[in-house]
């Protein structure tokens, strides 16, 4: 079978498919088969379209899939991800009958990059001046003249570390001029930093009782779902900002949103969870304090592009009887989003 009869179905509608496959892309497609097909619901109809596909390149828009998929889709060999989460995509079962890879690494930098971001502007305190100056009155330029600022800078700071896998070792490079020192709590993470990395593992409840700044970069399990619960939440030190750039299920929403509306945290969420996006009139659209950005840690074009391309790669290395670089094993999932 030539490269031109493999069949490939990219499962993703016309804009999305267009922000992932660019010219370039596309050229690397046209060495198979291929056809682009659109919607969210794996319909009876649908699969029928499926049953002579040899592999699928899914995306966030894609139908989620069981185990009946290999049954309805004989030739079907390989599923790729243009995307890191797969865990809710696809029935437990079919990571044993089939290749399931994903496209996780071009996004670490741009998310852990937001991270940085976030770490900068709760730091140097930019959102309270912000909301300052635009009162009348100039008092604030005297006061910091005078007194001037406490503990107000990244520089030899500490941050607080949940999670330290891809994102969470971008961050720590990303930072690493700033003679950043990072408390992480990671049980799973392999405890080799690099060179000159300021890195220190702890257990959780001394990492966030030691921070005033504390990042989640972990995956979203059932160990680490409400990780910071109401109860780890009223424990930390007043003033504290909760950065969240991985899952919103990371953090109780309610508690979360009582602690910023009585101005004794803050936090900066790039993802929020069960609300997604926030409703108009939630509180944390509006709140001093809370920063709230539309789940754009690595909504870059360059980034979607860069996924694409992971993908291209995989079907190329699996079509060529070569194995893949990201396979997603079944027991790879109980520490995965």
């Amino acid at each position: 079978m030539t490269a031109t009869t493999r069949r490939v179905v990219i499962l993703a509608g016309r804009i999305l498919f267009d922000s992932f496959f660019g010219e370039a892309e596309r050229r690397r497609l046209s060495r198979y088969d291929w056809e682009r097909i659109g919607g969210r619901r794996a319909t009876p109809a649908l699969l029928r379209r499926l049953a002579d596909v040899d592999a699928l390149v899914t995306t966030w828009d894609s139908p989620p899939f069981d185990a009946s998929l290999v049954a309805a889709c004989p030739r079907l060999r390989m599923i790729a991800h243009c995307g890191g989460e797969v865990k809710a995509r696809f029935a437990r079962p079919l990571f044993d009958r089939l290749t399931i890879t994903n496209a996780a690494d071009p996004m670490a930098r741009q998310v852990a990059e937001l991270a940085a971001t976030f770490l900068l502007y709760e730091a140097r305190n930019v959102d309270r001046y912000r909301a300052r100056l635009r009162c009348q009155g100039s008092d604030i330029f005297e006061a910091r003249h005078l007194r001037g600022v406490e503990g107000e800078t990244l520089v030899g700071a500490t941050v607080g570390l949940v999670g330290f896998g891809r994102i969470g070792r971008a961050l720590v490079e990303l930072l690493a001029p700033f003679g950043t020192r990072f408390l992480v709590y990671d049980p799973y993470a392999r405890r080799r930093v690099a060179r000159g990395a300021r890195v220190r593992f702890a257990p959780l409840d001394r990492v966030l009782g030691a921070s005033r700044l504390i990042v989640l970069a972990c995956a979203l399990t059932e160990e680490t779902r409400n990780l910071l619960d109401r109860e780890r939440l009223a424990r930390l030190p007043e003033g504290a900002s909760i950065i969240n750039v991985a899952r919103g299920g990371l953090v109780d929403l309610d508690a979360l949103t009582a602690e910023v509306v009585a101005g004794r945290l803050r936090c900066a969420l790039d993802v929020t969870d069960p609300l997604e996006p926030l409703p108009d009139d939630h509180p944390l659209r509006f709140a001093p304090g809370a920063i709230v950005t539309p789940h754009v840690g690595a909504g870059a074009d360059s980034v979607r592009r860069a996924m694409a391309n992971v993908v291209l790669d995989e079907l190329e290395r699996h079509f060529a009887g070569r194995r893949v670089r990201h396979r997603v094993s079944r027991a790879m999932l109980d520490r995965m989003t």
